[in-house]
């Protein structure tokens, strides 16, 4: 077993956290690792503002007595504030918070006593948890599936980890983006961190909302099919800012929109009715597939306590390998 911080302090068998993706992360994807001995987590995404997302409610129920925990975007949860007091109703074992001013929602949780752990893209932004008292930091990197920011998961975890060992040295660190089997979680312990946030190795896990056929394709793909944009979102009508583009595996969409990223924010929600109807009818040549660079990586389904299983024993075997080649 490996042990860290993070399995301390949350009385975790394994350093693992499942991410709280949006349409993905449900209550048995959530409960499958928690009971798993990782940390599972409900993924409340954008807070109700896009159609056939699942009921958070619901999702809590379907985690029965797993202890799980939940995340949102931030910039959606400011437009409906009480999905966070719903939330806490239900007691969850950590509030995950990405993409905005997480300082309101973050008393509240602490209010409550649920720890509250920040996903940042940048060094200013992890500034910012450290100022609010997050009890943990996750260095995301661009190789993330979905949304994220311009740095890379290789050197942003270690100039994160040694911000916090400067200013807030009980505060934990986590690795986000590009971490699919247990080379990638050993790799994320070397650079200082106390555990990974895993997205897209459990978005392909057999209890993930996953729809089968997006699983079939990004198994078909490596990483060189994916592609950040920020193109797509304009055109689907969803205003997200700026600074964070959406890596998704290459389709019809992208290939004529990527690197039009102006004419497409012109384009604002043009093509809203379109996606849609796409996404209703399972349309993969118009919409995404959000997967990250570890699609490469994915070659089947199992359940998600198969695939924490087997990253574990990677990484350990991955450690023991490393230190039997130093001479």
């Amino acid at each position: 077993m490996i042990r860290t911080r993070l399995t301390e302090r949350f009385g975790l068998d394994h350093p693992i956290v499942s991410a709280p993706m949006a349409l993905v992360s449900g209550g048995r994807l959530a409960a499958a690792v928690s009971n798993a001995g990782g940390l599972g987590l409900i993924g409340g995404g954008y807070a109700g503002m896009l159609g056939g997302e699942p009921d958070l409610g619901a999702e809590f129920a379907a985690a029965g007595n797993a202890r799980v925990g939940v995340g949102f975007i931030v910039w959606a949860l400011d437009r409906a504030p009480s999905l966070l007091d719903e939330a806490l109703m239900h007691r969850p074992r950590c509030l995950f918070l990405s993409f905005g001013d997480a300082r309101p929602f973050a008393r509240k949780a602490e209010d409550a006593g649920v720890p509250v752990i920040c996903q940042v893209q940048t060094l200013a932004q992890a500034e910012e948890a450290l100022d609010l008292g997050a009890a943990a930091v996750v260095a995301q990197g661009t190789e993330a599936g979905g949304h994220g920011g311009q740095r890379a998961t290789l050197p942003f975890v270690p100039e994160v980890a040694d911000l916090v060992a400067r200013r807030a040295p009980g505060t934990l660190v986590l690795a986000a983006g590009g971490i699919g089997d247990g080379r990638g979680l050993a790799a994320a312990l070397m650079l200082g961190a106390d555990g990974a946030v895993v997205g897209s190795r459990f978005w392909a896990s057999r209890e993930a909302l996953t729809p089968d056929a997006m699983v079939a394709r990004a198994q078909g793909a490596s990483g060189d099919d994916t592609v950040r944009t920020t193109a797509v979102d304009a055109l689907r009508g969803v205003d997200w800012p700026a600074q964070y583009s959406y890596r998704m595996l290459k389709n019809r969409l992208t290939e004529e929109w990527a690197g039009r990223e102006s004419e497409a924010r012109a384009a604002f929600g043009s093509l809203r009715a379109a996606y849609d109807k796409a996404r209703a009818e399972g349309d993969l040549d118009t919409v995404a597939v959000v997967v990250g660079e570890v699609a490469g990586l994915i070659a089947d389904r199992p359940p998600a306590a198969a695939v924490l299983a087997r990253m574990v024993e990677e990484a350990e075997a991955a450690m023991q390998d490393g230190a039997a080649r130093i001479v």
